[in-house]
């Protein structure tokens, strides 16, 4: 019997799926300005959505504390003597947390900044929780290998992993490698064309071999070039480009998607990240309408042709 929770209580239907609290953004007496990464970047993203008009405070979902009786679905009690906090997304057709995406920790530990392991949490959470989630397909597109699902999930056949990665960078967890289905490893300084052809062939290839009850979508900005980080070599107008590319992947074929931002290490993500779902609204392929009424809203059915002709159409131009 699943225990009781106050994390799936149903969100207003006037509020955008974007989940965000101001508890994401960590400050400790100056010190966060010493670590790598902006620990004010999500804060930053909902100000320039703000800015853009496209939100307002009281149209996005208030994120909630996880108890540790919430944490116990996937983490140890040993672990948990060391963990107290932890936010969790909540899920309603599209949803976009605008923090989250420790893709490093799993059941029994953390690692490489993240804490808790709110990916195998969301899922977790959806296959005891909802009716008809029973198969998701995790697409890990942060410039790091993201170990932590794959220890979790590892011998779950429910669940299918595509990782894209820099194969020379951190964790290179060879155990963890056994739990991708789609692993695609790339080199040093790879550039937009290289990489948005090998994403969109290989989330089509993906969801072609499994269709998923949920997609969750790791989309971490540390891919961008300079990254002290990533080590790859990408454009803002490619990592934009990216998340249309999986957005009308997931929408074309009816998937809910859950994005989560992961890593990302230079000031200037947190534009780039506001400017994604900016274009994913200007194109139709998320707004209020279509988080409510699914299939049957006429916009998704427009999207749903529209992203059909553009399916070779990967350029920047």
């Amino acid at each position: 019997m699943p225990h009781r929770t106050e994390l799936y209580e149903d969100a207003p239907s006037a509020c955008w799926p974007i989940v965000y609290s101001p508890d994401y953004n960590i400050t400790f007496m100056g010190l966060e300005k010493l670590h790598p990464f902006d620990a004010g970047k999500w804060g930053k993203v909902i100000n320039f959505l703000k800015e853009e008009k496209l939100i307002a405070d009281d149209l996005i979902v208030q994120a909630r504390e996880a108890t540790d009786e919430d944490l116990l679905v996937v983490h140890t009690r040993r672990y948990l003597n060391k963990l107290k906090a932890g936010k969790l997304a909540v899920d309603r057709g599209w949803a976009i947390n605008v923090g989250g995406g420790f893709h490093h920790c799993s059941s029994d530990k953390g690692g490489g900044f993240c804490a808790y392991a709110d990916i195998t949490l969301a899922i977790k959470f959806l296959f005891e929780r909802v009716q008809g989630v029973s198969k998701a397909t995790i697409i890990d597109l942060d410039a790091h290998q993201g170990n932590g699902h794959e220890r979790d999930f590892m011998d779950d056949h429910r669940v299918y992993i595509m990782d894209v990665y820099n194969r020379y960078i951190y964790p290179g967890d060879g155990f963890a490698k056994r739990a991708i289905k789609r692993r695609v490893e790339l080199e040093w300084g790879t550039e937009d064309t290289e990489y948005l052809q090998k994403v969109h062939t290989h989330v089509e290839g993906a969801l072609n071999e499994l269709k998923p009850d949920i997609i969750v979508y790791n989309a971490g900005t540390d891919i961008l070039d300079g990254d002290p980080l990533g080590g790859l070599a990408i454009s803002p107008q490619g990592i934009v480009k990216r998340d249309e590319v999986v957005f009308k992947a997931a929408r074309r074929r009816r998937i809910p998607i859950l994005m989560v931002t992961s890593g990302g290490y230079q000031k200037r993500t947190a534009r780039i990240i506001a400017d994604s779902i900016l274009n994913l609204h200007n194109l139709g392929l998320i707004d209020k309408e279509l988080a409510t009424c699914g299939a049957e809203n006429p916009k998704v059915e427009q999207m749903i042709r529209d992203s059909a002709k553009d399916l070779t159409n990967l350029s920047l131009q």
